[in-house]
């Protein structure tokens, strides 16, 4: 998904910078889990980056 901007962290260093659960980081990735804006701005704001820049991917719409 979009958490490629994490830097090189291991899901238990971003969880703690960005103050969200590991296993939520992992499904986050994955697309597993529906994502709720106050975890947005949490991700952005552990990673130091701008939310707009979490959402920077390619999306296939015909894959689904």
């Amino acid at each position: 998904m979009f958490l490629k901007v994490k830097q090189d962290l291991s899901y238990l260093s971003m969880a703690e910078k960005c103050d969200v659960d590991s296993s939520d980081i992992s499904k986050i990735e994955k697309g597993k889990v529906d994502i709720q804006l106050k975890t947005i701005f949490e991700l952005a704001k552990g990673l130091n980056k701008h939310p707009k820049e979490l959402f920077d991917f390619e999306i296939d719409f015909d894959e689904n």
